[in-house]
């Protein structure tokens, strides 16, 4: 068994991969779209896969889930609960595009780096760190409301983009995503923890955000993506009903992206000297529209 990391190109048929300009047309947003998020910060509704990548994403999840796995040491970051509370349960990991062929080719989806590349201003992507939020059913945990970037300023700048995917289907009885629209001109809030108090970001906000914090859930059939900005405030709440909420999140910045720290950016990944540019063997290019 292999670090599949060292592989930067699909390493199996789970995805077919274009072969023309004219075959990334249907993954195109329209102008609509593009134009709902950059007022809102979100875009969502979007099918990014079918039902046999769902069942191969959801018995990939099954695998990688399991502690004893060979490849567990890969993994930057796994909770089997990020919450610490037994009637609170949230999985939560990162690295499983290194342990299992289909987390590694989903970040290859084509409908996925399309839309991507399109929300960073037609720019060339570079993959960041996925990610696996799992609420099982009844006390599934909540995520706390929170920005991708209060957690990402060890790099620089800020050019980022997050896709949220269900393997299952989410509605607010099970605990699916919520955006704060408009709220990724905000600016920069201060990080809360991710599986603590969903209030905890309300004590940092000013009376003028307090008053414009109007959360909007956001349903999606299992296979269906949402995008958002890096500053966009979102979260989730807890699971209660008796299905479970699994999704996995890919997180990608513009190429050009440069290292704000010496120390390592992930778990395991070798230091990239502060000033320097993110690439290599962890950070691979994805998609670069020039050779659409």
């Amino acid at each position: 068994m292999q670090d599949l990391a060292d592989f930067h190109a699909p390493v199996s048929d789970l995805f077919s991969q274009p072969k023309s300009a004219s075959d990334w047309e249907q993954y195109r947003l329209s102008n609509e779209q593009l134009e709902f998020f950059e007022e809102n910060g979100y875009i969502a509704g979007i099918k990014l896969l079918d039902e046999n990548q769902i069942e191969a994403l959801k018995s990939a999840l099954d695998e990688v889930m399991d502690p004893k796995h060979p490849l567990h040491g890969l993994f930057h970051e796994f909770h089997s609960n990020e919450s610490g509370d037994p009637n609170k349960v949230l999985f939560h990991s990162l690295g499983h595009w290194r342990i299992h062929q289909a987390f590694h080719d989903v970040i290859w989806n084509p409908a996925f780096r399309m839309v991507a590349s399109q929300l960073l201003g037609d720019r060339p992507v570079r993959f960041w760190h996925d990610q696996l939020f799992c609420k099982p059913a009844h006390h599934g945990g909540n995520v706390a409301w929170h920005q991708d970037y209060s957690y990402w300023t060890r790099t620089i700048e800020m050019q980022h983009l997050t896709c949220w995917c269900g393997l299952d289907d989410a509605n607010e009885e099970n605990g699916c995503l919520q955006y704060v629209p408009g709220s990724h001109r905000w600016g920069l809030l201060e990080k809360p923890a991710l599986a603590g108090e969903m209030d905890g970001l309300m004590e940092m906000m000013t009376e003028e955000q307090k008053a414009d914090f109007k959360p909007v859930a956001i349903p999606l059939k299992a296979g269906y993506g949402a995008f958002h900005h890096p500053l966009l405030v979102h979260g989730s709440f807890a699971n209660y009903s008796d299905r479970s909420r699994k999704a996995f999140v890919l997180n990608v910045f513009a190429d050009g992206t440069l290292s704000d720290s010496d120390e390592p950016l992930l778990e395991g990944v070798p230091a990239i000297k502060k000033g320097s540019k993110l690439e290599g063997k962890f950070f691979p290019l994805i998609f670069d529209p020039a050779e659409v």
